[in-house]
């Protein structure tokens, strides 16, 4: 016996779904190596969302959740995997003086996830805007300055973090090292 007809009707949509999802993941995939074309895709989407928010004057509400949220994932992005804070010391933190083993500094958050999760919120608070349950009135400049202490305190919670324990979450590049440079030469006359 091979099923109710309730198995027919769900067996095109599980079909397409598993190839829509087969197939996001592939593009998704190729878009990993390309980070400053993927940046600048999210900041494409994070001004259409901007424009539609300024343009309906509404949904600050939803601008601040989206703010709060992107704040998190700074944070992420900006601290270690291993807090040495946090974290017994077992051998997988960040060096803290000049004779420790060099480690490199792994994210919490990596890059690919924080710009998926960023591209993703961006997009989930563009599809809210387009229902009125979410255009709550407030008065939007309370909620932008009360964001920006919160940020600035977050932030100098951060750098003060960083400089403790001496690390770096960017690099810009692989350093080169040039060799001795050569000493001017005293001439004897």
């Amino acid at each position: 016996m091979e099923g109710g007809p309730g198995e027919d009707s769900s067996a095109p949509f599980a079909k397409w779904r598993s190839e829509f999802s087969r197939t996001f993941q592939h593009y998704l995939d190729r878009s990993t190596p390309h980070t400053v074309g993927r940046w600048l895709g999210t900041l494409g989407v994070a001004a259409i969302y901007c424009l539609r928010v300024y343009y309906l004057q509404g949904f600050y509400i939803v601008s601040y959740g989206l703010g709060i949220y992107l704040l998190n994932l700074l944070i992420g992005f900006l601290s270690p995997k291993v807090d040495p804070e946090l974290e017994v010391m077992d051998g997988a933190s960040l060096p803290t003086k000049g004779s420790d083993e060099f480690k490199p500094f792994i994210r919490r958050l990596p890059e690919f996830k924080f710009w998926y999760s960023i591209t993703k919120a961006f997009c989930v608070a563009f599809i809210m805007t387009f229902f009125s349950m979410f255009d709550v009135p407030v008065f939007w400049p309370i909620l932008l300055c009360y964001w920006i202490v919160l940020f600035i305190l977050t932030m100098k919670r951060q750098i003060l973090h960083m400089i403790k324990y001496k690390y770096i979450p960017f690099s810009i590049g692989k350093q080169r090292y040039t060799g001795k440079k050569p000493s001017a030469s005293i001439s004897r006359d």
